[in-house]
């Protein structure tokens, strides 16, 4: 074998598994047909600036010490000490819909009393839904039901604008199903965001990045970006080698796949039966960055994430048109805990969008489109917040169209197919996945997800621990 595990992608699920496999001196290699890191949570530079893409803030935060929340698991795992992710807290982050807004923090019980205050008539089904999720164990692999989530929210809650509100952040930032969620997930989201927390690395997302690439590589494990997988080899119901884009065959004993469920199907030579009828992720975003001459803040807006929508009933679909700029995202990096390094302030305004739409339209109607969309974002966005128009000093979007380009995610979707495999298992016996497609959410559920499926598919079976 020229390696014990080959794994694709070199996302935060990819470079977590290969850091845990690293650390007990297996023969690992990540692959990554990108020629950064990060897959759906990268960075790109313009104008001599570095952004974020992906999430606009990691969830899950807790405080240094706290040994048993999914932060505190993923340090221990990849032996990290808290201060080396220079995690930031949220200021204050807001749900805004028509008529009602709820704020929060990263203290649960201001949250509790917002709502208490807002939707007085709620407060004791409110509590009670909060009991249901203290008690549900949404991180059992072996739990396969299906178990939606809007009935359940139902049998406690009567206020279906409370119910939307309740929705909106916890879809944008992890539901790859339209107008609903797997509780477990509704689970996972509604800690991790309300009961945990946000915070932003010191840094951004090429801080983290690096510094795991680094703890990797220190770990005698290898990287190669700008290698794209042509296929992954199997015969007699496993794999035996995985084929660079190149012409390279590398034989392996193990193959983790980040690069989600049908997409690593359809990589399988012979192809594996029945990846054709596999359900594929529809839901993507396109997004706007707006650098600002002076901090967002003195611009009149200082909450650090709002989920809004400006109609009374949020509808959380593939949108019919291009994008749907009736909800969506504005993140304010620098409302967040952050040293203050210029005088410049960022905006970054995420909406829905249609991948089939954007993709076919040639390249010159597709930049004009870019303009049109932001420009309807923006209108539809500033019906709640000041025109911050004349203090923008350099502008850029992505599409899902640019999302599936650099991840080869089909149909650019951020959050996959609709189906998650909890287990990490495929039809081939020595071929597994982690991160999106494995069902766990966020910047520390998908790096929690790679070490999940290293322990679970690797280590247990190599060293029996």
């Amino acid at each position: 074998m020229d390696y014990d595990v080959i794994i694709i992608g070199s996302g935060l699920s990819g470079l977590a598994a290969g850091i845990r496999l690293a650390q007990f001196d297996t023969r690992v290699l990540i692959v990554e047909k990108h020629t950064v890191a990060g897959g759906l949570n990268s960075y790109y530079v313009r104008k001599n600036r570095t952004f974020d893409v992906g999430l606009h803030a990691m969830t899950n935060y807790s405080k240094k010490g706290d040994r048993s929340s999914p932060l505190g698991k993923l340090l221990k795992q990849l032996r990290f000490r808290h201060e080396d992710f220079r995690l930031r807290q949220q200021h204050q982050s807001e749900i805004r819909f028509p008529g009602h807004s709820l704020s929060f923090t990263n203290e649960f019980e201001f949250f509790e009393a917002e709502v208490a205050r807002q939707f007085p008539s709620q407060i004791d089904g409110f509590r009670k839904l909060v009991k249901i999720i203290e008690e549900f164990d949404e991180l059992n692999l072996d739990d396969r039901r299906s178990l939606p989530s809007r009935p359940v929210l139902e049998s406690c809650l009567s206020d279906p604008v409370f119910i939307d509100m309740l929705f909106c952040p916890l879809m944008f930032y992890g539901s790859a199903r339209e107008r609903e969620m797997d509780f477990y997930q509704f689970v996972i989201m509604f800690k991790s965001i309300f009961m945990q927390g946000l915070a932003k690395p010191e840094g951004g997302m090429k801080y983290i990045l690096d510094l795991m690439v680094e703890r990797y590589r220190k770990l005698g494990g290898e990287l190669r970006l700008g290698a794209e997988v042509a296929a992954i080899d199997t015969a007699g119901g496993e794999v035996k080698a995985v084929t660079l884009a190149g012409g390279e065959r590398l034989e392996v004993s193990k193959v983790i796949s980040s690069v989600g469920y049908v997409e690593t199907l359809l990589l399988t030579d012979p192809p594996c039966p029945g990846q054709e009828s596999l359900e594929r992720g529809q839901l993507s975003f396109m997004e706007s960055l707006f650098v600002l001459g002076s901090p967002a803040r003195d611009l009149g807006y200082d909450k650090s994430i709002v989920f809004f929508s400006t109609r009374l009933r949020f509808d959380y679909r593939v949108p019919e048109g291009l994008t749907d700029p009736a909800s969506g995202v504005l993140c304010c990096p620098d409302n967040f805990d952050l040293p203050q390094v210029s005088g410049e302030g960022l905006l970054r305004l995420t909406s829905l969008a249609n991948f089939a739409l954007w993709d076919r339209l040639p390249r010159r109607e597709y930049i004009q489109a870019k303009k049109e969309e932001r420009a309807r974002a923006l209108d539809s966005l500033l019906t709640f917040f000041p025109d911050f128009r004349d203090s923008v000093l350099f502008l850029d979007s992505f599409t899902p169209k640019t999302i599936k380009k650099y991840t080869g995610h089909l149909n650019g979707a951020v959050y996959g197919a609709p189906n998650k495999i909890k287990s990490g298992a495929t039809p081939i016996k020595n071929l597994y996945i982690c991160g999106t497609d494995q069902g766990f959410l966020g910047i520390v559920g998908a790096t929690l997800s790679g070490i999940t499926i290293a322990n679970l598919h690797v280590l247990k079976e190599w060293t029996g621990s």
